[in-house]
């Protein structure tokens, strides 16, 4: 069953017991204030009666008809005496008259029993009401008083009263249905052009939007799926360029290694000094190889969310050890290392993470330098948070690559960085380690040429020996 279809019987359903109520209980009330109307009234015509027989002493035919022949008693259709045996004395009705027989009517017997009895009905289109009470005379029951009465006016009444509310609930139950039928399909043409746009981002059109106005919940819904679409996009799009890239960098090295192997397995005459350059350019693109497959694996770890538990790493430290190994790559450059700290800090995160994160900025720094610069480490902190500042004086970063130097397989010189042995992931590497642990990178130029990387870490508690 479609939602459109469970949507508009659930109206239908909830106005059609409305309107059922509605032709009902009012009906059922003002029935039985009717019935109660009568039997009061037709009681105090009976009682009336009675008062006007109770000084006889015994109930003739000629007694009660001389006692009845004054007064008015109501407007009953049919008035009855009888005797304490039950024996008509006087009836009223023309037609029919039931004088010298005994009546044995329900109400007759409960007021020779000596008490009021009433009963009221509707049916065949009138109002049939029965009263009757006993006639005493000094503590003793020497008959009893029934009256009758037929009313078709007040039962057209009712019936003008129950036709107008079938009008009106047809009315209403017409206007209703239109209604269900409308705000069904308005809702559920609002959420099948959401199917419709989830559909699409299922097959791959991840720029499908959906169009659903409003600001109610369906329209937050949209909102929410245009945008979990748009960062979808961007994944996908950024995903695309990444296996590109990917793709592009390890073909690179595998097809210098292929050719330098065909040049040695073709050549029939060549030198041993020829045949060691060539393998010894093999294995530089071998091991460029297998620092991009490192570096990938490191990002699907970051990636995938698996990462060993953080716990207090003091900074200064790795500083130095990261400085002890790079000071060989930085004296065969003619660069000044220099280092220097204002307050030792602890940071949550793993010893091995801190170290990649300061080698490969320390490293970059070197690489991209120029023969006789700088590159100075700087480690700082304030209450919060730890700073470790990497400045160099090299050939600096453009303005328009800064945004994007952090982007994997972004490079700002793409010959020179292929040169220095680059893979074109550490700075990611660097960005993605920093965030997951709570912290920021941003690059920025350095008065007087070069490059600064700023980190920023939340600081954790010294760890007690």
């Amino acid at each position: 069953m479609s939602l459109q279809l469970k949507i508009g019987v659930s109206y239908i359903l909830v106005i059609l017991g409305v309107l059922i109520l509605l032709n009902t209980y009012p009906l059922i009330r003002a029935r039985d204030m009717i019935f109660s109307t009568k039997s009061s009234a037709l009681l105090g015509s009976a009682d009336t009666m009675a008062a006007a027989l109770a000084g006889l002493d015994t109930l003739t035919e000629e007694n009660v008809t001389q006692a009845l022949s004054v007064g008015e008693f109501g407007a009953v259709s049919r008035a009855i005496i009888t005797d304490a045996s039950g024996k008509i004395l006087y009836d009223t009705r023309e037609v029919g008259n039931a004088t010298g027989y005994y009546a044995f009517y329900t109400e007759l017997v409960q007021a020779l029993e000596g008490n009021d009895a009433a009963y009221a009905s509707y049916r065949e289109g009138a109002f049939r009401s029965r009263a009757a009470v006993p006639v005493v005379y000094r503590n003793e029951i020497i008959g009893a008083v029934f009256v009758y009465e037929y009313d078709v006016e007040q039962a057209e009444l009712l019936q003008n009263m129950q036709m107008n509310l079938l009008s009106i609930s047809a009315g209403i139950g017409a206007a209703v249905l239109t209604l269900s039928i409308l705000l069904s399909k308005l809702l559920t043409a609002r959420i099948e052009e959401l199917l419709t746009a989830i559909r699409g981002v299922r097959e791959g059109a991840y720029n499908y939007r959906a169009a659903v106005g409003g600001h109610d919940e369906i329209a937050q819904i949209a909102d929410e799926f245009n945008d979990l679409t748009g960062r979808l996009q961007v994944t996908e799009e950024a995903r695309r360029r990444f296996v590109s890239d990917a793709s592009h960098e390890l073909k690179t090295p595998l097809s210098t290694i292929r050719l330098l192997s065909d040049s040695i397995l073709q050549a029939e005459h060549m030198d041993a000094d020829m045949v060691r350059e060539f393998v010894r350019d093999i294995g530089q693109e071998a091991e460029r190889l297998t620092n991009i497959t490192e570096d990938l694996l490191r990002l699907t770890r970051l990636d995938s969310g698996v990462v060993e538990e953080a716990v207090p790493v003091e900074v200064w430290p790795v500083v130095q050890a990261v400085c002890r190994s790079l000071r060989l790559l930085a004296d065969d450059k003619h660069i000044a290392l220099e280092l220097s700290v204002e307050q030792p800090c602890w940071v949550r995160a793993t010893k091995g993470e801190i170290h990649q994160v300061i080698y490969n900025l320390v490293e970059n720094a070197i690489k991209y330098n120029t023969d006789g610069g700088f590159v100075r480490v700087l480690l700082s902190a304030d209450d919060t948070s730890a700073y470790i500042t990497v400045e160099d004086n090299g050939i600096g970063i453009p303005d328009e690559d800064l945004d994007h130097v952090f982007e994997r397989f972004y490079r700002v010189d793409k010959a020179r960085s292929r040169a220095a042995g680059g893979t074109g992931l550490g700075l990611s590497i660097v960005r993605d380690t920093v965030r997951r642990r709570g912290g920021r990178i941003q690059a920025d130029h350095r008065v007087g040429g070069g490059t600064v990387f700023t980190i920023e870490m939340p600081r954790a508690e010294e760890e007690q020996p």
